[in-house]
């Protein structure tokens, strides 16, 4: 145990270990009791036993003694881990020193039915390898066979495979080295084939080699090297079962190395026996197959087995390519039409590998062409650097000879191309590659337009190997490159192509420089062998450098691009002039022709190579090829429109020098379009015909545009002819004039007018032809339908009228009024855009129907104004044709129009100058053609309306300021703000007010009557329109009118049509406001109408009620007629117009809106009627007359009137109009309207009608009556004095008219009552009883005076009137009242009780009961003893105080005549009245009473 101990202690180092005898033992007793030991000592101790054994030679016993005790622990012990590998490598050291001692422990007795530790199996399959151990190999074989078919856990077999492989391989070494080294092994080389088979079948028949794992793996590489081993007849036979079984281990993911490394060894092993086998050959798609996808897999530099596994794979490739060389070529071939990249990149790997080490025969470069061309194809951006590759291999193997060569090569160009965003590494390669190609065919490659965008890199590959070969002397290009142009490219091709480069200088930053600079260096000077022309050398010797600093001076943006195409076409031309040869000439315009046909996809570029054909053809002096390549160019291509300018460019260009000839050529080119026997067109297609025709035309008309603006002047000689060329053109067409072909051939037309009209000099000249072209114009309008709009021939056609307007001669009146009814007819009369839409086939077409409407509109107006600014006056003119148009009764129709109206009144205003005054004759008719659609049922009309007046408005005060100006008067700033169109919208009484300053009587005149026409419209707004026109007009300016009469009858006429209500009323204003203007035309017409009045009259008279200023106009009329016609005494033959007077006013005043005009008028107006009513009554009026019929309302019969009751009527009316409504009631109440209808007692109802007036008006209006009437108070008319004198004196019942100051009321009663007439006296009487009311007012008198007073008022007493009988006995009572009567004289006294007493049986009670009354009061009188003493005392003394009677006792006579004191009248009132003031203040409160509570009975009067 000391060796155990030893190793245990910390002291114990290599030194002190002795593999000696007895360590051995003492090591072996360890080991037994390892069991008790740590694993750490036990590892600790062999690591030191390993490396004694390393580091001394043992002997073979002790070799043998060691190994078995190691054996015998790891059979006893089974270690694992770090131990189980420390045992290994001590088997190992142990190994080294006698391999035959460790091997021999296999086959010990102990493992024959059990495996050996696999540490013993690893560290024999290490030991194999040793030398020493080749004669082991044999028997060592022989066991593991019987070991590979117990092997059953995964240690196991890879403890097992670790021996084999070691057999295996040293097996091959030993074969390797030859027959010589047979006797060194075991085993013979027969043998081991056999062992090697038998070995191959246990592993397929015991082992289950199917997943992916670590022994599948190392049977993979066991087997690889028994292919080696085994007989080529049996290996053939295998190689089916092994493609599956590889084939199986590809689809488990076993690592690729591996297989790739099995597959390469198995054909190898084949390929050495001299042929694969048919086995092989059969199963050559499969195995190729597994050799791609190994190839696919990435390849990491940094992985051993990666990297091998692809080189393993190609090397496997090439054996089998040197077996099976077409068959091989042919699946390889298949892959390239692979979609995988990875697979296509390896397929070109095997090529680029294989194809180096094959014979080059034809048929192989045919199949490898064929693959590429397949690459190039596809062209998969990962797989561009390997077939760059690949590529670069088969210049070198001269694979471009054959013709897919220039397949390849553009290829590469199109790697090469400057805008492609190839890695940098692709680019070197391509390039590397077209530096292969000979220059000849690289300038030939460079000007190929399929490579533009590798021409940069080209040409600077062209450049370079030319300024090469220059300076090493040579010529840079093939002596008969010039000659060969079907091989290499043509002088005129190159310097076409060249030019055409320069275009765009700076196109991918050298397009430019790069052209010229190859340009230059292909021609230098001293060249035998020009590719251009020798001629030019020198010029670009000076200009190429030239142009190059021009390109270096600027930028993209900053280079003028129009300015570098001039210098291209001028260094071209200057080229062309220093060749100065038709033919070099000829075919460069070939080439130019050529590539304008084929070549040019560019537009820019396109457009310039007209250009440059132009430019060329220019400068050829020869005049039958100029003829001849001009027919050329006009037979090119030219579908395109681009095309077609381009062909008129060039013709343009080539007319600067040869004008004569073009235009030749252009009229012989144009019999196409009208010769039927020569023209080509008629060979065409019949669909195609009118196409093509339009196509020649639209580059006749262009050629002939261009040439017209490039020509300095010459070419207006010819355009009168060319006009009349251009009508034959459509006059003379060959094929059927469809649709179509009228919109080509417009389209060309207007092009071709447009720049006609656009020349300055074209003023200068005069186009007889215009008249003609017009008219065609306006009859291809005409040939339009008008029930759609489905093309845009109309439009077109009024656009080219529009352009071709300012050539001379300019058109005429008659001209513009036929094209502007022309227009007109056909484009607003279209149906409505939502009728259009609904035609249209699909929502598409019905947007593009509604927009070409619109721009039809759009044109039309254009035309409008174009015709305005050659004539500004004919504006008014213009719009009037729109006229019936607006009146339309179609909505889309009046909606056209007045957009038109509204857009052309808005161009003219705005205008900066009104130097020409336009001229509105007819203002008023187009005012009211606009403004009667500011109120149109259809809301946009109104609002475009609104427009059109606003704009009509500004154009009259801008021509209103203009005017101003030039007088050098002050001009009102801000009025034109005053209006604007939201103004006028819905407004037709704004629109009247702003333009009535403007209109002139005749306007006035118009637009009413005009206006008249519109009141029966159908449409409700329209007619309320025109009457609310005319009533604003008439309301501005009414006094202006002329014509009233005419305007007056138009207006009844239509009142009688039964207008609609709203019309009906705003015309009754109208004329109501025309009445009032012009009240002494209008009121008489009417009045003269036969009576009874129809409805419409009655209501204009209604309407005049309805305002103010013409009710007091026509009142004032009509009662002057009123007071004219009753200010003398009439015949006894009725006259009607008072009577018509009092018609009207019945009408006037029953409305309610003439109040405050009555109440101005009032007491003239009344006594106005009333004396009217006086001589009515008069009159001999026949039976039954009726004058006026009064509507009494729905289901009622009208009333009808007499002159009397119809002035009654009036007299009512008045009184209700002035709001005194009480006086009617009055008057009612007391039955005035009875004594005034009678001419007995009428002055009678004059009395209670001015005492119900008295009641109920205002003292203001009394006093205005009073100031009326005492002018008339003695006129020589009866009537009127009688009416005057009767409101005279019941207008004193009134205190405040009885205390007017200045007048001399009693006097003048005083006198009435002196005149003879008894109802003069009766009046007199009752105005002194009214007077009476206010005593106040006047003075005393004798006693005498009041006697005859009393005296007079007996005459009363036997009155018929009731109240006269009554007022007499009041005044009496009232006077008597105020005497002392016990001093009256007996007899006086008897006399009053018999005056009083002889009415005690009066037939009215109220009198008798008066009678008895104031008889009562006279005996009291008379007896007073019922009175004080004080009072009577006082009453006395005031009576004779009063009238200067004396206190005697002596009676006084009341009744006898008695001298007058010699006062004046005035003082003899005064003392009357002072003395009869207390009896008349009775007087008039007893009257006061009685009036409000006792009513008037006719004849029969309590009063």
């Amino acid at each position: 145990m000391s060796f155990v101990v030893m190793v245990g202690s910390s002291e114990i180092t290599d030194r002190n270990l002795d593999v000696s005898e007895k360590n051995i033992k003492d090591f072996m007793e360890a080991l037994q009791v390892a069991g008790q030991l740590s694993a750490d000592n036990v590892l600790q101790t062999l690591k030191l036993l390993k490396v004694k054994i390393l580091n001394n030679k043992m002997a073979t016993p002790r070799c043998q003694k060691v190994t078995d005790i190691i054996v015998d622990y790891m059979k006893t012990m089974k270690p694992e881990g770090e131990l189980e590998e420390l045992c290994t490598e001590v088997l190992l050291a142990l190994g080294f020193q006698s391999p035959g001692i460790v091997i021999f422990k296999l086959w010990d007795r102990w493992h024959l039915n059990n495996l050996p530790p696999n540490g013993l199996l690893v560290a024999v399959g290490r030991l194999i390898f040793c030398q020493g151990a080749d004669p082991y190999i044999g028997v060592t074989w022989e066991y593991i066979l019987h070991l590979l078919r117990m092997a059953q856990k995964e240690d196991d077999m890879l403890a097992v495979c670790h021996v084999l492989k070691g057999l295996v391989i040293s097996a091959r070494k030993h074969l390797d080295l030859g027959t010589k080294n047979d006797e060194i092994m075991d085993i013979t080389q027969e043998a081991l084939s056999i062992k090697a088979y038998l070995t191959l079948r246990v592993l397929f028949n015991r082992w289950s080699l199917r997943s992916n794992n670590k022994v599948t793996e190392e049977a993979l590489v066991i087997i690889g090297h028994l292919f080696f081993l085994i007989p080529p007849s049996k290996l053939k036979n295998q190689v089916n079962r092994l493609t599956r079984w590889l084939m199986t281990l590809m689809s488990a993911k076993v690592a690729p190395f591996y297989i790739s490394q099995c597959i390469f060894q198995l054909i190898d092993a084949l390929a050495l026996s001299g042929c694969g086998g048919i086995n092989l050959e059969s199963q050559l798609g499969n195995i190729i197959g597994m050799l791609f996808k190994q190839l696919s897999e990435t390849v990491e530099d940094s992985n051993h087995h990666s990297v091998q596994n692809h080189s393993l794979a190609l090397k496997a490739f090439y054996i089998l390519t040197k077996l099976y060389n077409d068959r091989v070529v042919t699946l390889i071939r298949e892959n390239v039409e692979s979609k995988d990249p990875a697979k296509i990149v390896s397929t070109i790997q095997i090529f680029t590998d294989v194809l180096q080490k094959v014979p080059q025969t034809e048929q192989l470069k045919n199949e490898v062409m064929h693959s590429v061309i397949i690459m190039i194809q596809e062209d998969l951006k990962p797989v561009q650097r390997a077939l760059l590759n690949f590529i670069e291999m088969l210049i070198q193997h001269d694979y471009l000879a054959p013709p897919q060569g220039s397949i390849i090569i553009n290829y590469v160009i199109k790697l090469s191309e400057s805008d492609c965003s190839n890695e940098e590494d692709i680019q070197l390669t391509c390039s590397k590659i077209l530096q292969m190609v000979t220059l000849p065919k690289l300038i030939t490659l460079v000007c190929q337009p399929r490579n533009t965008l590798a021409f940069v890199p080209l040409s600077k590959m062209a450049t370079k190997m030319a300024l090469r070969a220059r300076s090493l002397g040579q010529v840079p290009y093939l002596s008969s490159f010039h000659l060969r142009p079907t091989q290499f490219i043509s002088p005129q091709k190159l310097l076409t192509h060249l030019v055409m480069f320069s275009l765009k200088p700076y196109r991918e930053g050298e397009f430019g420089v790069s052209s010229l600079r190859l340009l230059y260096a292909l021609h230098p000077i001293t060249s035998l062998h020009p590719v251009i022309n020798s001629n030019v050398g020198q010029l670009w010797m000076t200009e190429i450098p030239q142009m190059l600093q021009m390109l270096d001076d600027h930028t993209e943006k900053s280079l003028n691009q129009e300015e570098w195409e001039g210098r291209l076409l001028q260094f071209s031309s200057q080229s062309l002039l220093a060749i100065d040869d038709d033919s070099w000439l000829e075919q460069l315009i070939k080439v130019v022709l050529e590539r304008i046909n084929y070549f040019s996809d560019d537009d820019e570029e396109k457009a310039f190579l007209y250009k440059f054909f132009g430019f060329t053809l220019r400068t050829s002096r020869n005049i039958k090829m100029v003829q001849m390549m001009l027919s050329a160019i006009l037979q090119t291509v030219h579908e395109e429109l681009q095309e077609r300018e381009g062909i008129a460019v060039a013709l343009s260009i080539v007319s600067m020098k040869h004008l004569k000839v073009t235009l030749d050529q252009l009229q012989a080119y144009s019999a196409i379009l009208t010769d039927k026997n020569s023209s080509s067109i008629l060979k065409l297609m019949k669909e195609h015909q009118q196409r093509e025709w339009g196509l020649v035309c639209n580059i006749i008309y262009l050629s002939y545009s261009k040439i017209i603006s490039e020509s300095k002047g010459a070419i207006f000689m010819h355009l009168d002819d060319i006009l009349a060329i251009v009508l034959q053109h459509y006059r003379n067409c060959i094929v059927e004039k469809d649709k179509n072909l009228k919109l080509e051939y417009l389209d060309a037309l207007t092009k071709l007018i447009n720049i006609l009209s656009s020349q300055p000099m074209a003023f200068q000249f005069k186009f007889p032809q215009k008249i003609e072209i017009v008219t065609f114009m306006m009859e291809l309008i005409r040939e339009e339908p008008l029930n759609s709009i489905s093309s845009s021939i109309r439009q077109r056609a009024m656009n080219f009228i529009t352009n071709f307007r300012k050539l001379h001669p300019l058109t005429e009146v008659e001209e513009r009024t036929e094209l502007l009814q022309t227009c007109f007819q056909s484009v607003l009369c279209l149906p409505s855009t939502e009728d259009l839409q609904k035609e249209a086939s699909s929502s598409q077409e019905a947007q593009a129907t509604e927009d070409l409407l619109m721009e039809t509109l759009q044109s039309l107006l254009r035309l409008m104004e174009t015709l305005i600014v050659e004539m500004p006056s004919q504006i008014q003119y213009c719009l009037e044709h729109l006229n019936i148009w607006l009146n339309s009764q179609n909505d889309n129709e009046r909606e056209r129009a007045m957009w038109c109206a509204a857009r052309i009144l808005g161009f003219t205003a705005k205008w900066n100058n009104f130097g020409v005054e336009i001229k509105f004759s007819r203002l008023g008719c187009l005012v009211r053609l606009l403004a009667m659609r500011c109120q149109d049922p259809v809301d946009n009309i109104c609002f475009l309306s609104s427009q059109a007046v606003y704009n009509l408005y500004r154009i009259l005060l801008l021509q209103k300021q203009m005017q101003r100006k030039k007088q050098g008067l002050w001009e009102e700033e801000g009025k034109s703000e005053v209006y604007s169109a939201n103004v006028f919208y819905n407004n037709t009484f704004e629109i009247a007010k702003a333009f009535a300053e403007y209109f002139t009587e005749m306007q006035l005149t118009h637009l009413v009557l005009t206006a008249m026409e519109g009141l029966t419209d159908s449409k409700a707004t329209v007619s309320l329109a025109a009457a609310q026109l005319m009533s604003a007009v008439m309301k501005e300016r009414g006094r202006d009118m002329i014509k009233i009469e005419e305007i007056v009858e138009g207006i009844v006429g239509r009142l009688n049509l039964q207008l609609e209500p709203n019309t009906q009323e705003e015309t009754m204003r109208a004329m109501c406001l025309l009445a009032g203007n012009n009240t002494h035309r209008v009121v008489p017409m009417l009045l003269n109408k036969t009576l009874p009045w129809d409805r419409t009259n009655l209501a204009l008279w209604k309407a005049f009620g309805t305002r103010r200023e013409t009710t007091i106009s026509v009142l004032q009329l009509l009662i002057g007629i009123l007071e004219k016609l009753h200010s003398r005494e009439e015949s006894r033959e009725m006259a009607f117009q008072p009577v018509a007077v009092t018609c009207a006013l019945c009408e006037m005043l029953s409305g309610s809106l003439c109040q405050e005009a009555v109440q101005e008028l009032y007491p003239r107006l009344l006594l106005a009627i009333l004396h009217h009513l006086y001589w009515v009554i008069e009159q001999n009026v026949p039976q039954k007359m009726v004058v006026y019929n009064r509507e009494e309302g729905p289901g009622h019969k009208s009333k009808p009137f007499d002159p009397t009751s119809c002035a009654l009527e009036v007299v009512k009316l008045v009184f209700m109009a002035a709001a005194y409504e009480g006086v009617v009631v009055y008057a009612n109440q007391h039955h005035c309207w009875d004594l005034l209808s009678s001419p007995k007692f009428y002055y009678i109802g004059i009395m209670d009608l001015t005492s119900g007036i008295v009641k109920n008006c205002e003292p203001a209006i009394l006093h205005r009556i009073l100031n009326l009437i005492r002018n008339i108070l003695y006129s020589s008319n009866y009537h009127r004095r009688i009416l005057a004198r009767t409101f005279y004196a019941q207008l004193l019942w009134h205190r405040s008219v009885a205390q007017t100051v200045g007048q001399d009321f009693l006097g003048n009663l005083i006198k009435w009552t002196n005149e003879p007439n008894i109802i003069m006296k009766e009046v007199g009487l009752r105005g002194i009883s009214n007077l009476a009311l206010h005593p106040g007012q006047v003075g005393t008198k004798k006693i005498q005076l009041v006697g005859e007073f009393l005296s007079q008022s007996f005459d009363f007493l036997t009155s018929p009137q009731s109240f006269l009988r009554e007022a007499a006995i009041n005044f009496i009572g009232l006077t008597i009242k105020r005497l002392t009567m016990k001093r009256i004289h007996e007899d006086d006294v008897e006399l009053l009780q018999n005056a009083i007493g002889s009415l005690r049986n009066d037939p009215v009670e109220s009198i008798q009961s008066l009678v008895t009354t104031t008889l009562k009061n006279l005996d009291e009188y008379l007896n007073p003893e019922s009175i004080s003493a004080t009072r009577m005392s006082q009453l006395s003394n005031n009576i004779f105080k009063v009238t200067g009677m004396k206190t005697s006792e002596r009676k006084k006579r009341l009744f006898k005549t008695v001298k007058q004191e010699r006062d004046d009248d005035d003082n003899q009132k005064k003392n009357i009245w002072n003395w009869l003031r207390g009896p008349l203040n009775s007087l008039g409160n007893w009257h006061n009473r009685r009036v409000k509570t006792t009513p008037l009975i006719i004849g029969n009067s309590d009063k």
